[in-house]
């Protein structure tokens, strides 16, 4: 798991100084109104969609609209098990000083498409358990409910709960940001499917 992301060595870390300790009302606000815009993005992508434009690739080895919707929903998933389970355990706060990114380091960093990355076979969308696009819309929104209602709620230590990726550390709060910067990330690739000048009119 904490090799899905490690191609993202080569972002840009930044040194910084985060205030440790339970998150303040403003920061559970900020991450679930990013949550928030950022789910409603992706289902904003995919809307509407004939079976033939769900199913169109610019290239062989290139994905479709649905193939990226089951990657968001499969990763969403599979992030979210590994943050709580690291909120579940012991707190790490001497981990805090491995952390190099700002959260908003995290959501400019994790959505952008300057550096293109190849997931792990779990996470390839032929390798998903979805039978079709509107499982994976399903599963999507269940889980960011779920994650909205759980950051609106949580009085969690989240800072001081660090989580290693392999080519970055986070903290917990961050983690839930990487959640939502990653489904943007791919909402972009979405929308660089659906300006492919073969894609389908209809």
């Amino acid at each position: 798991m904490k090799k899905v992301f490690i191609a993202f060595a080569s972002l840009v870390l930044v040194s910084f100084t985060q205030q440790a300790g339970p998150i303040t009302e403003k920061e559970k606000t900020d991450a679930a109104k990013f949550l928030s815009e950022t789910e409603d993005g992706v289902l904003a992508s995919v809307k509407g969609l004939s079976e033939a434009q769900l199913n169109f690739k610019p290239a062989p080895d290139k994905w479709s609209v649905e193939d990226c919707m089951k990657h968001i929903a499969v990763t969403e998933a599979s992030l979210w098990q590994m943050t709580n389970k690291a909120i579940s355990d012991p707190a790490n706060p001497e981990k805090r000083s491995e952390i190099k990114m700002s959260d908003a380091d995290v959501m400019k960093n994790i959505e952008s498409r300057a550096n293109k990355v190849k997931t792990m076979p779990p996470f390839e969308p032929q390798n998903t358990s979805y039978k079709s696009m509107d499982e994976a819309i399903a599963s999507f929104k269940e889980n960011r409910g779920k994650l909205i209602d759980y950051i609106k709620g949580t009085n969690a230590d989240l800072r001081n709960h660090v989580l290693n990726m392999g080519f970055a550390s986070f903290d917990a709060y961050q983690m839930i940001l990487f959640i939502g910067a990653h489904s943007n990330r791919h909402m972009q690739q979405i929308n660089e499917v659906k300006a492919d000048p073969n894609f389908p009119k209809n």
